[in-house]
């Protein structure tokens, strides 16, 4: 079964009538008032979103936005959970970023708005940010680092993630993501160890992270 449209179940039934109503009327603007008069649960208007492609298991955004409107913090867990088991199945450089940007939310901060200047997020882009989740500081940073992957691509690597933090004297969150990528380097050489016998090593470079990797693939 599609994890994604286990999500949106899930969702769902979590949803009061009270709430329900509330993402009708803020899904007004993509919706129109025929569709949504259609509407008597979390499913119908999740289906709606997914016909007309505002909604992916590609591009969560929306589905995070309205949870956050909402304000509930169980079900943006939910949400949470599903796109850590979406990362554990992405390409490896994808996987290293994503975990990039778990420890930026959680150590950067106020420093966010420093962070996204110097990785040439537009004030106007800021604004939006701050604009569109208001009292959620961690909700403000995982945005502008999707801002930022979404519109430069080729350098959407975690070495220049890691460069940047050094340039905004950001240096404890750029050492905790070095040591995150070498403790994954380490665990990752033990597994071909074991899976060979011990017959071999797979060296593991330190210094790597001080140049870019390749470009990744489509948004989240």
């Amino acid at each position: 079964m599609d994890p994604f449209l286990v999500l949106l179940h899930s969702v769902s039934t979590g949803l009061s009538n009270d709430e329900l109503t509330e993402l009708k009327f803020l899904c007004r603007g993509r919706v129109g008032k025929r569709k949504l008069e259609r509407v008597h649960s979390g499913l119908d208007l999740f289906n709606v979103l997914l016909e007309q492609n505002e909604l992916d298991s590609e591009h969560t955004e929306l589905l995070r936005e309205l949870l956050v409107s909402l304000r509930r913090q169980d079900l943006l867990q939910r949400l949470d959970n599903f796109e850590a088991g979406a990362a554990g199945r992405a390409p490896p450089e994808e996987r290293d970023l994503r975990a990039a940007f778990d420890i930026i939310c959680d150590n950067v901060g106020k420093d966010w708005r420093r962070l996204a200047r110097h990785l040439k997020v537009t004030d106007a882009k800021i604004d939006a940010i701050e604009e569109k989740y208001p009292r959620n500081l961690t909700e403000q940073v995982r945005e502008s680092l999707r801002v930022w992957k979404s519109t430069k691509t080729e350098e959407a690597t975690v070495s220049h993630l890691v460069r940047v933090l050094r340039a905004c004297q950001l240096n404890l969150v750029a050492d905790l993501i070095v040591e995150h990528q070498q403790a994954q380097g380490l665990e990752n050489e033990n597994e071909n160890e074991s899976s060979t016998g011990g017959g071999g090593s797979i060296s593991v470079s330190l210094t790597s992270w001080d140049s870019d990797g390749p470009a990744l693939g489509a948004p989240w």
